[in-house]
């Protein structure tokens, strides 16, 4: 007993393309094959000298949204280590008055 069979089309496929429903017909490799641009590089591991420090207000703002939430690793090319360094500079930072958590708008 086939879906057909079943009564309509519940358990068969209704535009016949198969897949999963997609508008244009493309298989699921072609939708998804957008290149990427040049990597990003973590700033503090190409510059050594430079430290993650929850006193640089101006270091920190780099990696902190307008509404106040830390921007993630894959948007920011942070390695793992410098951004668990920098969320617990952020936070620290928040705690000190030094940078808002969060700005109000209006």
């Amino acid at each position: 007993m086939n879906g057909k069979e079943r009564g309509g089309e519940r358990y068969g496929d209704r535009d016949g393309g198969g897949g999963r429903g997609g508008k244009d017909g493309m298989d699921g490799d072609e939708k998804r094959s957008r290149g990427f641009g040049r990597r990003k590089v973590c700033r503090y591991c190409a510059d050594t000298k430079v430290k993650v420090d929850f006193k640089d207000q101006s270091a920190l703002k780099y990696f902190v949204t307008e509404r106040g939430k830390i921007i993630p690793r894959r948007i920011s090319g942070n390695c793992a280590k410098h951004q668990r360094q920098i969320g617990k500079a952020i936070k620290r930072a928040r705690g000190l008055a030094l940078i808002p958590y969060l700005v109000l708008q209006g």
